[in-house]
């Protein structure tokens, strides 16, 4: 029988991938968007500013502030490193979401596993200014294969679906779509060379209306995985990666706070009670950290750090979260 013996949850974004002589490009782009989602509702940047004038925010934007948030995350993944390399796993199921990489308005399924041998990246041509200097990290350089595991991906398929999951599956890419920055990220961030193990990407769709799945059923869904893995015919040792999240384009503290705690203490009461129309945007990614903890609920959850990373006076920026479960 095959275990999952170990879990680790990290935010993605750009930024924690980004020099902080360039964090000032973030920033820019949050003061320029039209309407930007917040505890359920979209706010222009001004009235974001009005929102948030209480909170005594200019001693967070300041690039000295910048340098000591990036020198803490840059401690925080090193030590996630370690502890996935101490682990010794054998296969990573990683769990993400698609942005208009793999999936678009052609076929966006709620919840998918990729079962081919390899996946390929293919970086985009052009990115945005502020996301330029992460792309080694997020967009890939150049293009890559990542060895993917078919046997596990087609039994968990089989499993979850047997389970009362309509997954949507793929052994292949379509043409010129490359696989997300969740899956980028994990691999160059994540997994030292040294634990460049074959992966199973799973992927949901926590951005895109109207199909993505609620919060109980991403826990459920990640029970489904870890059910699907024990009763696999091997022996092989699986760690399961979350990717995404936590709170933004706007941090939300108190919200991101809610959600530590309730995959901390295995509270699916609490849990219950997080609204779906909270989980918008970036801060709709905290759906792949449910699911990672559904199938690790056999094991205890630590938080390694929590940094609301702020990049204007109104608010926004992302909530940086890590933490392990063994």
């Amino acid at each position: 029988m095959a275990k999952i013996v170990f879990g680790v949850a990290t935010s993605h974004s750009p930024q924690l991938s980004t020099p902080v002589d360039k964090m000032h490009l973030h920033a820019e782009r949050d003061q320029t968007k039209k309407r930007t989602h917040y505890r359920g509702g979209y706010y222009s940047y001004d009235e974001l500013v009005e929102m948030h004038k209480d909170a005594n925010l200019e001693p967070q934007v300041t690039e000295e502030k910048w340098q000591e948030n990036f020198a803490q995350w840059e401690r925080r993944i090193e030590e996630v490193q370690d502890k996935l390399v101490a682990a010794k796993p054998d296969i990573a199921i990683v769990i993400g979401d698609d942005q208009w990489e793999l999936f678009q308005d052609d076929g966006m399924p709620a919840l998918s596993v990729f079962w081919g041998d390899k996946i390929e990246v293919i970086p985009k041509e052009k990115l945005l200014p502020s996301m330029e200097p992460s792309r080694w990290a997020n967009f890939g350089e150049r293009r890559e294969a990542y060895e993917c595991h078919p046997e596990l991906g087609k039994h968990i398929i089989e499993k979850t679906i047997a389970a009362g999951f309509d997954v949507g599956q793929l052994t292949r890419q379509a043409e010129g779509r490359g696989i997300g920055h969740s899956f980028i990220f994990t691999r160059r961030r994540i997994m030292k060379e040294e634990l460049q193990i074959p992966i199973v990407p799973v992927m949901i769709n926590t951005y895109f209306p109207p199909n993505q799945p609620t919060v109980s059923r991403c826990y459920e869904f990640g029970k489904a995985i870890r059910q699907a893995v024990e009763s696999w015919d091997s022996d092989l040792r699986v760690a399961v990666v979350a990717s995404g999240g936590m709170s933004h384009f706007v941090v939300d503290e108190e919200f991101d706070q809610l959600i530590l705690q309730a995959l901390k203490n295995k509270d699916e009461a609490l849990l219950a009670t997080v609204k779906e129309e909270y989980l918008h945007e970036g801060t709709s990614e905290i759906r792949n950290w449910i699911a990672a903890a559904g199938a690790v609920d056999h094991l205890e959850m630590e938080v390694i750090d929590y940094i609301p990373a702020y990049r204007t006076i109104a608010g926004t920026g992302c909530g940086m979260g890590f933490a392990y479960w063994k």
